[in-house]
């Protein structure tokens, strides 16, 4: 599959995953959390968002810009960063184990990445 095809793909399903994952944890979750777990999780949801919407964008940008190493690098960091940052926000707050949350780091640094990536691939087409 056409790399821009995949991301428009992934950002999709990503943003049908954050929708349901959102909507499982106002209904599923709200009673059984404490409310600091909660805001743990909701802030794992809205990154989670952001950044699907931000994949679709790399997609319809990679339709433009095929060839870019960087706008490929692009996609793939906010994915990881997606898994990364979202998913450890996740597991943090529904497990409470603490140590999940060295891992949300990571994923942020691969959200700015993927960023700073997808402004070099634009920046260099111009």
């Amino acid at each position: 599959m056409p790399i821009p095809k995949l991301f428009l793909l992934l950002g999709s399903l990503s943003a049908l995953l954050g929708v349901a994952v959102g909507a499982f944890g106002a209904h599923a979750l709200k009673a059984r959390l404490s409310t600091e777990m909660l805001a743990v999780y909701h802030t794992g949801v809205q990154y989670h968002f952001y950044h699907a919407l931000g994949l679709i964008l790399v997609g319809l940008i990679a339709l433009q810009l095929p060839e870019s190493p960087w706008i490929k690098w692009s996609g793939w960091l906010l994915v990881a960063g997606m898994v990364l940052f979202s998913g450890s926000l996740y597991v943090l707050a529904i497990s409470g184990v603490r140590w999940w949350g060295a891992i949300t780091p990571v994923g942020g640094a691969a959200f700015i990445a993927g960023w700073a990536a997808c402004a070099l691939a634009v920046g260099k087409a111009l």
